[in-house]
């Protein structure tokens, strides 16, 4: 017969796996696209977690109902570590670029880092940086995890 506190710990560990299982089940299914009234970027990628080598596609939305600046042909997408490092961000000309209200423009990462070294598994944050027409800061960053 088991102990009456291996049975309680046993118990507690499946409560809490089933908690937490339906959080993250709750967070996963949130939409990266809500159009709202106003200043407002969105970044959508068509899932959450990718395969190591897998082609990240990155859609930059004007999910607002302004006008967006960005100052240069990146329109601002920044992709780095969770710590904040730098590992991508796209080749592009310092020319002002714009999105109207619900335009969209479109990259793609093979998690190849700007220094030519394959991204490794973990998690990484995707940002986006413009202005609004009143020169507001406009930013919004979804997480991606890149796994074997």
């Amino acid at each position: 017969m088991l102990a009456k506190s291996l049975v309680l710990f046993i118990g507690i560990g499946l409560i809490a796996g089933l908690v937490f299982g339906i959080y993250l089940i709750d967070v996963k299914s949130n939409s990266q696209l809500v159009y709202v009234e106003g200043s407002s970027v969105s970044i959508v990628t068509e899932k959450s977690d990718f395969k190591k080598n897998e082609e990240i596609n990155i859609r930059i939305v004007n999910s607002g109902t302004t006008s967006l600046i960005f100052s240069d042909a990146s329109y601002g997408l920044r992709i780095t570590g969770l710590s904040g490092i730098l590992m991508y961000t796209p080749s592009a000309a310092q020319v002002v670029s714009s999105l109207e209200p619900g335009d969209e423009i479109s990259f793609s990462w093979d998690q190849n880092k700007n220094d030519g070294d394959v991204a490794l598994e973990g998690l990484y944050k995707i940002s986006v940086k413009g202005m609004d027409e009143l020169k507001n800061k406009v930013e919004n960053s979804i997480t991606v995890a890149i796994w074997k």
